[in-house]
């Protein structure tokens, strides 16, 4: 079953949708409440129930968190509806050019109304994976889930990944709200004590594929 979950600071709301599609993705719509403006964040299967979120809001733009199909599955749907530029990191691969309307940057920043969003370059689940950071709010994609990183195919990758969140991620303060891109969340400081678990072990040299902190 389908619900929403919102943060809400002032005028600025972000909604999770979710879960959707056979992978139950989560999407998220960021918005200024006041001047009905929006970024929509991902675009999973069941476009028709993102859309029915949105409601009268103007959409600004749609980012992609990163190129994995089950994050595209409503392109043509939601996008021929809404005509919003299509962003996603100026890193990624895999995906058609026609479809991509700006590149973003580390530190670029959007806006809706009031609302303001900032990229933060995540690489390793892919390779111009991004986290979108909203107040206290972090959309991670498929970077960080509750209870450990997002799914590697090589070793190389998920060092890159684990990096990516002990670096970028878990700096920030441990009441910001981690939203992934399937699944439930989870905060910053839940996901900094689970990750001090995982780097007190030692570890394989080829570990990659599903790795969770608590169980390596």
């Amino acid at each position: 079953m389908v619900s929403l979950e919102r943060s809400r600071e002032g005028d600025i709301e972000v909604v999770r949708i979710g879960p959707l599609g056979p992978y139950g993705n989560n999407a998220y719509v960021v918005r200024d409440a006041a001047a009905r403006r929006a970024i929509l964040v991902d675009l999973p299967a069941e476009g028709e129930r993102i859309l029915e979120t949105l409601s009268d809001d103007q959409v600004e733009a749609i980012v992609v968190t990163h190129w994995h199909p089950d994050h595209w599955a409503s392109y043509d749907l939601v996008h021929r509806r809404l005509g919003a530029p299509v962003a996603v990191h100026e890193g990624e691969v895999n995906v058609p050019p026609e479809r991509i309307d700006r590149r973003l940057c580390d530190g670029d920043e959007l806006s809706a109304g009031a609302a303001r969003l900032r990229v933060i370059h995540t690489p390793g689940h892919t390779p111009g994976s991004i986290t979108i950071a909203v107040g206290k709010v972090l959309i991670t994609g498929d970077t960080l889930f509750q209870g450990g990183p997002g799914r590697t195919t090589r070793p190389e990758h998920l060092r890159m990944e684990i990096a990516s969140i002990r670096d970028r991620l878990l700096s920030l303060p441990d009441d910001a709200l981690v939203w992934p891109g399937h699944g439930d969340g989870t905060t910053v400081g839940d996901a900094r004590r689970e990750y001090a678990v995982f780097a007190s072990r030692e570890h394989p040299a080829d570990l990659c594929r599903d790795v969770t902190w608590l169980e390596g």
